[in-house]
């Protein structure tokens, strides 16, 4: 008797530019994988429901999200959402309508984002060529330089006489429960070690905070390896000495700027994956591409789908289904392996042409 599937209610929110085809790209993948599982003794199958929020709502109907998005949300096992921003609508409008809205009220305060180097793939790292490079970086995802607290204002002074505020919000709970996560991941790899990102020497509040909670988390994992080194030699490590890094702990604006040029260093952002959890599980996580809407190739059928694929891989490990991942990476390192490459990283393969061998390569 054939086992009834588990089915996982998924939202998909393209949004804009290339997000649509990735997320397109994705979610063929994805049934490819829940169509060979029919069978098994552990079949799975996937419920989708798209929203069509992003830039292009926002020029119809002047909100990025309608009013009642969020409620109608929280109850799907799990977001997959492609790329926001668009040149017609202000960067700060489009994200913190949309992404950020949903990461902070849904509290996914972990951000994980891989940064691995895949087959037939040139990087820009000559130490690539002959040396295995692995690492993740752990990202604080709910407040630090994000939070969003500050303003505007004295306008009525003229040109010139505005000032504005930005504020870094951190709090001990906020540091405490990135660094255990952290920690606890380092603890599953086969180097346990831990690399705390820090700039305390300049900001000398809320970094030092940051460096006083690692250290008293630190002292209960003993069996973990740790150091803290300053955003900006960390930089130069990513580049210089990357043979040494394992998880690497940052806050919010730090960590989005060092898992970029993680990305650059291993070909492309089009190859990056990211998961934004809420590991209670109180809300829905939700899964993208790192990479941006990339307006110039949008529509073009160019843009790469190994991001958004990685990212499903991603959401198929928070759903237990780690073999299922599995098999995604390895598709994903089987069509990389055979010169099978969208124009970022090199080759002259389409969208499609990549969607295809992925789905083959299951």
């Amino acid at each position: 008797m054939t086992a009834a599937p588990r089915t996982f209610r998924i939202a998909a929110i393209p949004a804009d530019g290339v997000g649509k085809e990735v997320v397109a790209a994705g979610r063929a993948v994805l049934e490819a994988l829940a169509e060979d599982s029919k069978g098994t003794p552990d079949p799975f199958a996937f419920a989708w429901e798209e929203f069509p929020w992003g830039c292009e709502y926002y020029e119809r109907t002047g909100k990025m999200i309608d009013d009642d998005g969020l409620d109608r949300l929280k109850d799907f096992d799990a977001l997959y959402f492609g790329a926001v921003g668009w040149p017609t609508v202000p960067d700060h409008i489009s994200l913190w309508g949309l992404r950020l809205k949903i990461c902070q009220n849904f509290d996914q305060w972990a951000n994980i984002r891989p940064v691995t180097f895949l087959p037939g793939i040139q990087s820009p790292l000559r130490k690539a060529d002959d040396t295995e490079l692995d690492w993740v970086v752990v990202r604080e995802n709910s407040e630090g330089e994000y939070a969003g607290l500050g303003g505007r204002n004295f306008s009525g002074r003229g040109p010139g006489g505005e000032v504005a505020v930005q504020s870094a919000l951190f709090t001990e709970v906020g540091c405490e429960r990135i660094m255990r996560f952290a920690f606890d991941l380092a603890r599953t790899r086969s180097r346990r070690k831990v690399s705390s990102v820090t700039k305390s020497n300049a900001q000398q509040y809320g970094m030092v905070l940051w460096d006083d909670v690692f250290k008293r988390v630190a002292a209960d994992y003993p069996d973990v390896e740790t150091e803290s080194v300053l955003v900006d030699a960390m930089s130069a490590k990513f580049v210089l000495r990357p043979e040494d890094l394992s998880v690497v702990v940052a806050s919010n604006l730090n960590a989005d700027i060092l898992s970029d040029l993680g990305s650059a260093l291993a070909g492309s952002l089009g190859l990056a994956a990211s998961a934004n959890l809420n590991p209670e599980r109180r809300f829905p996580s939700m899964f993208e591409p790192v990479h941006g809407s990339a307006p110039d190739i949008a529509g073009q059928g160019l843009a790469n789908p190994i991001g958004a694929v990685g990212s499903a891989a991603l959401m198929l490990e928070h759903f237990g289904l780690p073999e299922q991942a599995a098999r995604l990476h390895k598709a994903i390192e089987a069509t990389t392996a055979a010169g099978i490459l969208t124009r970022d990283v090199g080759g002259t393969a389409s969208t499609e042409d990549v969607t295809k061998a992925l789905i083959d390569a299951l």
